[in-house]
């Protein structure tokens, strides 16, 4: 299998980063102190395939501070930050398979380390997991209960299975 991160050592670096992120994102830093609280997603299994950033890191630690279990893959491996996937993997606690410019085979392979938690809640950036889920990991239909999209590609892409009545649950695009 391809790495799941390029470099455990990086792991410093990408806290440092995730941390300064983390101070020019408020309403994300409020949300996480609520959660941390609360715990609203005590039970929610989250799949997500984001481009691993700094800011996305932060809202992994967030879904995680909230009681979700959260895996995390790239949608695109040319923008995953490897520091960053090393923290949130090693030291952020969300089980991250991202490397930057991993071929298209290990693209794959993450999106099934990432599915690997059994999501019940979908979290996509270009639909490329959803349709993983539709069309080769089926049997993980049963506990999917949500998602969401954030590219126009992948509305578009996500509202063609809908209109042929392929879509097998609800998801919410994000930036609509």
């Amino acid at each position: 299998m391809t790495p799941r991160i390029r470099d455990a050592s990086l792991a410093a670096k990408g806290r440092d980063r995730v941390e300064w992120a983390s101070e020019q994102m408020p309403v994300v830093a409020a949300i996480r102190e609520r959660f941390r609280r609360q715990r609203p997603l005590r039970g929610t299994r989250i799949a997500a395939c984001l481009h691993v950033t700094t800011e996305t890191a932060h809202l992994m630690r967030a879904l995680k501070d909230g009681g979700a279990d959260v895996r995390c893959c790239a949608s695109n491996p040319l923008s995953t930050q490897d520091d960053v996937a090393a923290y949130l993997d090693r030291e952020g606690g969300v089980p991250t398979f991202a490397v930057h410019g991993v071929d298209t085979k290990g693209y794959y392979e993450h999106i099934e380390g990432a599915l690997g938690v059994r999501p019940t809640i979908t979290m996509d950036d270009g639909a490329d997991l959803v349709t993983v889920v539709h069309t080769k990991r089926r049997d993980l239909l049963r506990t999917v209960r949500a998602g969401t999209e954030e590219t126009t590609t992948g509305v578009i892409r996500l509202r063609a299975m809908a209109a042929a009545a392929k879509l097998a649950y609800p998801i919410i695009a994000i930036n609509d």
